[in-house]
């Protein structure tokens, strides 16, 4: 019997209907396909900014680049960009990178300069690979690797892999997206921020897209080797890179994550019945989640920077609790 998703639904109408979210998609999926997907104040195929889901999605195609034999883990930043660094006495990698360990200081998510010229000019926060701190500009240095290799933009690698399994409508043109109801209030300029094509925040995509990229993971994870990555790149892309290393605003230790090859492991969350989980969220409340123990991938969609009162770990767990 296929189980019913009805206290996950509930969920997003108690968070639309109290006004803490403006609008919610659903969906949950498995290896075979959506199991269910609904909509408050929205359609099931609405088009939302996806943000920092983006992050994953292009590890992905580095991840291939990897298994592919183009690049390392360990590959220098400076073999895209040889200019990087030039002040700083520790040489970043891909893996922090990818890890947020790389120790560029961040710019605004809004900043009006190129990001290329932002990631070669901000400077060092601390030497890499002896802190983490959430980076958004370190997937620009990503996107130079990946391009690198590829002889392509990173956007269009992503649709590449990503139109063979279903989720074809990922794109950096963010025109008709559900607006961010509070991006201005929150200090976001969202033109200069879609206008920015930014590799660690700027795709946007249906609920459904990201179903069919968690239940092409959840086909990996049950032996498949004719997919989008094999079993040991996906197994690689999960390996804890944070270990016990310092954990700086806003992800400090508390929060109980390690940070795998672009995957935010929540092996540690308080909050969660089950924390075999990988996934990312979003600056304006979208979540992405695999539980691969479970064999459930879901999704919420949404468009609101600050959420006072919202929990996302009550809808995991909602969705957990009814297998």
């Amino acid at each position: 019997m296929n189980p019913t998703f009805d206290a996950a639904f509930d969920w997003a109408r108690r968070q639309v209907g109290a006004g803490r979210l403006p609008s919610a998609v659903v969906g949950v999926a498995d290896s075979r396909g959506i199991l269910a997907l609904d909509a408050v104040a929205a359609g099931v195929d609405d088009r939302y900014a996806l943000f920092s889901i983006t992050k994953p999605l292009l590890g992905i195609s580095a991840a291939r680049s990897i298994q592919r034999g183009a690049l390392t883990p360990h590959t220098p930043l400076t073999r895209a960009l040889p200019t990087f660094g030039a002040g700083r006495d520790d040489i970043v990698r891909l893996s922090h990178l990818v890890s947020h360990t790389s120790g560029i200081a961040e710019p605004p998510l809004d900043t009006r300069g190129p990001l290329r010229t932002e990631l070669l000019t901000r400077g060092r926060d601390f030497a890499a690979g002896t802190a983490s701190r959430y980076s958004t500009i370190a997937f620009e240095g990503v996107a130079a690797l990946v391009e690198d290799v590829t002889e392509r933009p990173w956007h269009e690698d992503v649709a590449s892999w990503a139109t063979t399994v279903g989720a074809d409508a990922l794109s950096i043109d963010l025109e008709g997206t559900a607006p961010v109801v509070d991006a201005a209030d929150a200090g976001v300029d969202m033109t200069a921020f879609a206008a920015q094509r930014n590799p660690g925040a700027g795709l946007g995509g249906r609920a459904r897209d990201l179903l069919a990229i968690g239940s092409e993971l959840l086909r990996i994870h049950e032996g498949g080797r004719d997919g989008i990555l094999s079993p040991a790149t996906l197994a690689m892309m999960l390996r804890p890179l944070t270990g016990d290393i310092p954990r700086l605003d806003p992800y400090p230790a508390e929060r109980g994550q390690d940070w795998g090859f672009a995957w935010n492991l929540r092996s540690r969350a308080p909050g969660l019945i089950d924390r075999d989980v990988y996934g990312h969220g979003g600056w304006a409340g979208t979540e992405f989640w695999v539980h691969p123990g479970a064999g459930i991938a879901w999704v919420l969609l949404t468009n609101r920077a600050q959420r006072p009162g919202v929990d996302a770990d009550e809808l995991d767990n909602a969705i957990i609790g009814a297998l």
